[in-house]
């Protein structure tokens, strides 16, 4: 662990949203977001419910602490209603991974791409990686736009049981 590492410092803020990183406070948000429609195209299933839901967020805090594994609750600066998570993973990587879930009542206004660039800007600050990976169901249509927004190109494509999906690298802004 670095020692200049705060988790509860971190906030990032876009043109329509404020990131910071997920805490326990913000469970019974980030849980009602959460619906079957939404996670078609992740590799998980939504838990059924909050306790559920509280076995997979608890094992998040460890690493949020440490700074190697980071979920940012994406909300509204206008209201700070919950829309969605997004992910960076092995963030102290030369190429960590982003991924984002935003709630079915938000799609189709641009709020991704915001999301997914406020975090990507932040971590070429704070980590300077070579560049994201963005892994993307094929049939996403919508999310494969935010990567491509951001100047991805697929690199590779992977299969799991749901869907194959298509990897994008991200460049490093920054550089």
């Amino acid at each position: 662990m670095r020692a200049e590492w705060d988790a509860s410092s971190i906030e990032i803020k876009s043109q329509r949203l404020r990131l910071k990183l997920f805490a326990a406070d913000d469970a019974a948000d980030v849980f009602a977001a959460i619906t079957p429609a939404i996670t078609r195209f992740m590799q998980w299933e939504p838990p059924r419910s909050p306790a559920a839901f509280a076995e997979v967020w608890r094992s998040w805090l460890i690493p949020i602490l440490d700074g190697s594994d980071l979920h940012f609750v994406v909300r509204s600066l206008a209201d700070g209603r919950c829309m969605g998570l997004v992910g960076l993973h092995a963030a102290r990587t030369a190429c960590p991974e982003i991924g984002i879930w935003l709630r079915e009542d938000v799609h189709g206004n641009g709020i991704g791409r915001e999301a997914v660039a406020a975090v990507a800007a932040w971590a070429s600050d704070a980590f300077n990686p070579d560049c994201f990976e963005y892994p993307v169901a094929e049939e996403n249509v919508a999310s494969r736009r935010i990567a491509e927004g951001l100047g991805g190109s697929i690199v590779e494509t992977r299969s799991n049981s749901k869907y194959t999906s298509v990897v994008y690298r991200i460049p490093n802004s920054r550089r």
